[in-house]
């Protein structure tokens, strides 16, 4: 058994975690530079808890600047075990309304621009993410917001589009129709593909606030619309975090779904062979490896 300690990436419109005892912002150093921004440590219930703006405060990273590998690696290293994504997303079908949540477990990555691995030249590694999220976290997300009286949607593909803006209505066209997309954001990868190289069980809570560009009565993208929706979608996600603890738990057994071990036979370079410089900088993420 270990501690547990939850790590909450907030999106946009959310940009703390209420309630935290011995709250305090930490900055963490990483071999990947800084993260998004220093880290609100503190406990919740009891259970050790950990709050990382993924925009930074005051919404400064676009999408595709969000130092994706500096924030997990920063997670790791301060001890984190459980990480939840909470972002804004728009909608492919029409009973994913705004103002819905939904518990996503496929991602189709459309990024292009962004450092998507921890390993490269001189530490080869190859991690599954034929299931990208854990389903025991995801479980504790779907009972938490449940529980906050959102109408909740479990399962559900989040096309991950580059930004930072919005579709045209060709590519919601097909995202929706040819793809089988359902939800569609900007931020969940790398992120979750990084969190699975660190053996870090993620879960992803996305908050729908349009319908994309696709639905015929609501037409393009309206930021202001989307801001809206996002307030009101911020009490519902403090609501829902707030809840994590209690559902978690302050200790926790070995993933039984194996986030926590998903490196255990995924590194190729053979050790004589190892670039000791990346060796170095993989100290948090797969130190328990090499």
């Amino acid at each position: 058994m270990t501690n547990t300690k939850i790590a909450v990436i907030g999106g946009s419109g959310i940009y703390d975690i209420d309630g935290l005892a011995d709250a305090q912002w930490t900055t963490v150093e990483t071999p990947w530079g800084a993260p998004s921004d220093a880290i609100l440590t503190g406990s919740l219930d009891g259970v050790e808890m950990a709050f990382l703006p993924r925009h930074g405060r005051g919404h400064i990273h676009s999408p595709t600047t969000v130092p994706y590998r500096a924030n997990i690696d920063a997670l790791k290293r301060i001890g984190c075990t459980d990480v939840i994504s909470v972002s804004a997303c728009g909608s492919f079908r029409e009973e994913m309304a705004p103002g819905d949540f939904v518990i996503v477990d496929q991602f189709i990555d459309r990024t292009f621009a962004r450092e998507k691995s921890f390993f490269g030249t001189g530490c080869v590694a190859h991690v599954s993410v034929a299931h990208p999220t854990c389903p025991r976290l995801s479980d504790a997300c779907e009972t938490a917001a449940t529980a906050t009286g959102v109408n909740v949607h479990r399962g559900g593909t989040y096309l991950a589009m580059e930004g930072p803006q919005f579709s045209t209505l060709a590519e919601s066209n097909m995202y929706r129709n040819s793809w089988g997309a359902d939800v569609i954001g900007m931020t969940n990868m790398p992120e979750a593909k990084l969190a699975r190289e660190a053996e870090l069980c993620y879960a992803s809570v996305a908050m729908i606030t349009d319908y994309d560009s696709w639905h015929p009565d609501h037409g393009e993208v309206d930021v202001t619309e989307i801001i809206k929706t996002l307030q009101g979608n911020a009490a519902n996600a403090r609501d829902l975090v707030a809840r994590l603890p209690a559902l978690l738990g302050a200790t926790r057994a070995p993933c039984p779904h194996g986030c926590d071990r998903a490196l255990e036979y995924a590194i190729m370079t053979a050790p004589e062979a190892r670039d000791p410089a990346l060796i170095a900088k993989l100290d948090a993420i797969a130190g328990r490896l090499l």
